[in-house]
């Protein structure tokens, strides 16, 4: 089991920009998918951003486009999510989660983190 561990969240104002990191350790695996999801009070859990480590390809959800960048470090055995630009509607709990093989776009992932939360005041 792959442990992941989230940091970065914070509270910020309207506009501003943190960026989120998932550290992995234990097993490792030659292709893999790591992801990005939040999930706000009330609301279902939303992917938000992944990367599949076997080519590199990232995709980052319509609803922060231009906004969140996800990239990774696989030296680090690290996952970013930098989030520009955010809005009160990005409050929630983020957690960073993995699978081993391609990425899906549902939460069908083996591991998550224990999430960190990311406060966006008006």
């Amino acid at each position: 089991q792959v442990r992941l561990v989230e940091s970065g969240g914070g509270s910020v104002e309207a506009g501003g920009s943190l960026r989120l990191s998932c550290v992995a350790s234990g097993p490792r695996y030659s292709r893999y998918c790591m992801a990005w999801f939040r999930q706000a009070p009330g609301k279902e859990r939303e992917g938000v951003a992944r990367v599949y480590t076997g080519s590199g390809s990232a995709y980052v959800a319509d609803s922060v486009k231009g906004r969140f960048t996800v990239s990774q470090d696989n030296a680090k055995n690290t996952l970013y999510l930098q989030m520009n630009s955010l809005k009160p509607e990005d409050t929630a709990m983020y957690y960073c989660a993995a699978r081993v093989g391609v990425c899906v776009t549902g939460s069908d992932y083996n591991d998550w983190g224990q999430g960190t939360q990311v406060t966006v005041s008006s």
